[in-house]
C-alpha cells in the first residue's frame, strides 16, 4: 500500500455532499491522486449504500459489520464528517467548510442545493475560486430536470439496453452501475479542467454533469452510426455490429472470445482453424463481406471451434497474433498473475475486519512521476468529524460537543 502522498492533487481539499455512486466514485478518483476528500454524511445514516448489502466486512470470527462491500467500492481516500444539513448550523457548517475547499461536488435534485443555502451563486459569494459540480439524472436544465435519476432508468432512457443483450430476447442491462461511474468519470475530467482554467484565470466555474447525458456521450460508435445512416442500430448479443467475428465462441469445454479485427487475423484464424479456404471464398474475404454475411458465417465457425478446448483454441490464437481470450469469472480475474502485476488488487486496514486488511480495487492510472496513493480506507461513519472541525474550521473541544449536544453533527 503507497501511504506517501505525492500523488499529484496533494494540495487540493474537496468537500464532497455527495452520495451512492456517481458522486462518490468521481471523489474517490480525485482522492486516489491525492487530493483530501471530506464526506459529509447524514448523522445515523449517512452514505445509502453503506447498507446495501450482503456481502459487509466480517472480521477474524466472522463477524459481519453495517460497512457493505458496494460502499467500500466508491469510498477511498476520505473522511467522513456527519453533518445534519437539515438544520441552519448544519448548513452554515457546511458554507464554512466550503470557504477552505477548492471544489464542491452535490448530487442533490435540482433546487435541492439551493433550499439548504449551500447552492452554488451562495458559496461562490463566500468562496469565489470554488469549483462546483452538480451530479444530477437528467442536468439543471430541460423538461426532464425535476426527475431524480437511478442508473437502471437511465440505462433504459439513455439506449444502451436496446443494445445489450440477445438478438432475439430481452433487452439487458449492463452488470455493473455503468451510467453512475462513466457520469463520475466525466464530473471527474470536467472538474481537472476546470482546475486548469483556474490556474490561468483564478476563478472558479459550476459544472453542471447529468447521468443521461454521459449516457447518450458513451454510446460513441452505437450513436455515431445511428446518425451517421439514420438507421436504428440493432442488437448483436456478444457480436459487433461492424467487425465480424468478434464475438463469443463455444468450445468444447467453456467458450472463448474472439476479437479478429481485419482481414489478415481472419486469414490467420482459418489456418488455425484447417479451413484456409474459408478466408477465400468471396463472401468472407474481407470484414465488409464478413458483416453482410455473419450469421452464415458465425455458424460454420461455432461447428468447428466447439471441437477443441478453450485453451487449445487460445494456443493457437496466441501463437499466430490472433485476438483472444477467455471468458473469465471475477474470481478468476482476480487471480489472473496480470492483475497481481498490475496492482489492480489492493489491501488495507480497516477498523470493522478486526485487525485484518480488506481486499479492494486499485486504481488502474499509473504516473511514472506522482504515483496514486492509497492513504485512508473508506471510513466508517463519521470517523473523523472532530478531526475535520479542529483541523480545517480551528472549532475547540467543548465548541463541538456543543453541536453534538444539539444533533448538528
Amino acid at each position: 500500500m503507497n501511504n506517501q502522498n505525492n500523488s499529484p492533487l496533494n494540495d487540493i481539499k474537496v468537500l464532497d455532499v455527495s452520495r451512492i455512486l456517481a458522486g462518490p466514485s468521481c471523489t474517490q478518483l480525485l482522492g486516489d491522486y491525492g487530493a483530501d476528500i471530506v464526506k459529509v454524511e447524514r448523522p445515523g445514516t449517512g452514505d445509502d449504500t453503506r447498507k446495501w448489502g450482503p456481502p459487509y466486512v466480517t472480521d477474524e470470527a466472522g463477524k459481519e459489520s453495517t460497512e457493505s462491500a458496494y460502499y467500500l467500492s466508491a469510498n477511498r481516500n476520505k473522511r467522513s464528517i456527519t453533518i445534519d444539513m437539515s438544520k441552519p448550523e448544519g448548513q452554515e457548517l457546511v458554507r464554512k467548510l466550503a470557504v477552505e475547499s477548492d471544489i464542491f461536488i452535490e448530487n442533490f435534485k435540482v433546487g435541492g442545493a439551493k433550499k439548504l443555502g449551500i447552492d452554488y451563486d451562495t458559496l461562490k459569494a463566500i468562496n469565489p475560486r470554488l469549483i462546483y459540480c452538480s451530479i444530477t439524472g437528467f442536468g439543471q436544465t430541460g423538461p426532464y430536470a425535476p426527475r431524480p435519476g437511478y442508473d437502471f432508468m437511465i440505462q433504459s432512457m439513455g439506449g444502451i439496453m436496446s443494445l445489450t443483450g440477445p438478438t432475439d430476447g430481452d433487452p439487458f442491462k449492463v452488470g455493473v452501475g455503468i451510467a453512475d461511474l462513466m457520469c463520475g468519470m466525466y464530473a471527474c475530467s470536467a472538474i481537472l479542467s476546470a482546475m486548469h482554467h483556474r490556474e490561468k484565470s483564478g476563478k472558479g466555474q459550476y459544472i453542471d454533469v447529468a447521468l443521461f447525458d454521459s449516457q447518450i456521450a458513451w454510446l460513441v460508435n452505437s450513436a455515431q452510426n445511428y446518425l451517421t445512416s439514420g438507421k436504428e442500430p440493432q442488437r448483436y448479443g456478444n457480436g459487433h455490429p461492424s467487425i465480424v467475428p468478434y464475438e463469443i465462441f463455444p468450445s468444447s469445454d467453456g467458450h472463448f472470445a474472439l476479437a479478429v479485427g481485419n482481414d489478415g487475423q481472419f486469414k490467420a484464424l482459418c489456418r488455425v482453424i484447417g479451413h484456409p479456404e474459408i478466408a477465400e471464398d468471396e463472401k468472407y474475404s474481407t470484414n465488409r463481406h464478413r458483416v453482410h454475411n455473419r450469421k452464415q458465417l458465425i455458424s460454420i465457425l461455432r461447428k468447428i471451434l466447439v471441437e477443441q478446448t478453450t485453451d487449445h483454441w487460445l494456443e493457437k490464437c496466441e501463437a499466430n497474433g490472433i485476438p483472444s481470450s477467455p471468458v473469465n469469472s471475477v474470481k478468476q480475474v482476480f487471480d489472473d498473475p496480470q492483475v497481481a502485476a498490475r496492482d489492480m488488487k489492493i489491501s488495507m486496514p480497516h477498523p470493522d475486519a478486526g485487525g485484518l486488511d480488506i481486499d479492494l480495487i486499485g486504481n488502474p492510472v499509473k504516473f511514472s512521476e506522482t504515483p496514486v496513493s492509497y492513504r485512508r480506507a473508506p471510513p466508517k461513519m463519521g470517523q473523523h468529524t472532530d478531526e475535520i472541525l479542529q483541523e480545517v474550521l480551528g472549532l475547540s473541544e467543548i465548541e463541538i460537543q456543543k453541536y453534538r449536544n444539539q444533533e448538528i453533527i
